[in-house]
């Protein structure tokens, strides 16, 4: 299998399981058939950033559309996007978008359509039994 096909299927899991806290270098390597360290320079070669960046930005873009939509707590979201610390999770949005999560909600709030209640979204998400809310 070429270099090119070996990292897209990595990239394409890191897309399919981005919300998976335990999705880890090691298993996104694997889908690669690469070592981690060899891993990381390949996919950093081919698309400009290290994997962890790039999943860090596919779950913080996962994040922006919860704070705008969800009426879910920053951290349900943080938890939601696969983050296990509100801090980290925290400091890496703003690093990324310039505001913190709160920031972000207060700026894109009342833009669109009404917020999602939290409970639609976790029945659908299969958190909660729906009913609850």
């Amino acid at each position: 299998m070429d270099k090119t096909r070996q990292l897209r299927l990595a990239k394409d899991a890191m897309d399919r399981d981005w919300a998976d806290p335990g999705l880890d270098l090691d298993t996104v390597a694997a889908h690669a058939g690469y070592s981690r360290y060899h891993f990381i320079r390949a996919f950093k070669e081919a698309y400009g950033e290290t994997p962890g960046q790039y999943l860090t930005h596919r779950r913080i873009e996962r994040a922006e559309d919860l704070l705008r939509t969800a009426n879910l707590s920053v951290t349900e979201i943080c938890h939601l996007v696969g983050f296990s610390s509100v801090g980290t999770f925290s400091a890496r949005f703003k690093t990324w978008t310039g505001l913190t999560p709160s920031e972000y909600r207060t700026k894109h709030v009342g833009r669109g359509a009404a917020l999602i209640p939290g409970c639609y979204l976790d029945s659908f998400a299969g958190l909660r039994p729906s009913g609850r809310g």
